[in-house]
């Protein structure tokens, strides 16, 4: 009998690759210019913080960037800004999250993330194949949602409320190391794999002990 059943997921540097860089571009190229001093590769600060905290809405943030950027700054320019992060998408990827739920895994996600990013994800534009996240995860814990962001213990307990899964039952796999000490500090069995990297033999390994 498996030991591990729930396996969670995060989603910039685990399902997809993150360039914190490039955000920085998409933001200076609409405009402002100051983007380095916010955004991180694990938790944002700031105006950015708060929104993926769920303490201030999209719109709020984008009238609060304006008044930072010194100009009227749109919609579709705030969500340019912060789908920068985005590199690139491995389908073999996706195929092992999907493969793990026909496996009969529970599978969810658990991201620190905001509005903008996640009209792009719950976009059919999402893995270019006409899919939305929501199509490989039975369930989306969101930072903005839940109104508190990773590593606070809070978020994780959410989770696992939410799932009514046991920590020793529930594997999490996150680039972060707060976020994966966070997670173990709980009970949590972890997998830390490094921004982009192909985790699919580890997780089989940690699976095949459990």
């Amino acid at each position: 009998m498996k030991t591990i059943k729930n396996i969670v997921f995060d989603l910039g540097g685990v399902v997809f690759e993150i360039d914190k860089n490039r955000a920085i571009e998409h933001f200076n190229e609409v405009g402002f210019g100051d983007a380095k001093s916010y955004l991180d590769a694990f938790e944002q600060v700031g105006i950015f913080g708060q929104l993926e905290s769920g303490q201030i809405t999209a719109e709020e943030f984008r009238v609060e960037l304006s008044k930072l950027a010194g100009k009227e700054m749109t919609h579709d320019e705030c969500k340019y800004g912060w789908t920068g992060y985005y590199k690139c998408m491995h389908q073999h990827i996706l195929d092992a999250i999907t493969h793990l739920r026909k496996q009969g895994y529970r599978v969810s996600l658990l991201s620190n993330t905001n509005p903008y990013m996640m009209e792009w994800a719950r976009s059919k534009d999402f893995d270019g194949n006409g899919n939305p996240v929501d199509y490989y995860f039975d369930k989306l814990y969101l930072s903005y949602e839940c109104k508190v962001m990773k590593p606070a213990a809070r978020i994780f307990e959410i989770m696992l409320e939410g799932e009514n899964a046991k920590p020793e039952e529930t594997l999490f796999i996150d680039d972060s190391p707060h976020n994966v000490a966070a997670a173990a500090a709980l009970g949590i069995h972890t997998l830390q794999p490094a921004n982009g990297e192909d985790w699919r033999e580890k997780l089989k390994q940690i699976l095949q002990e459990s």
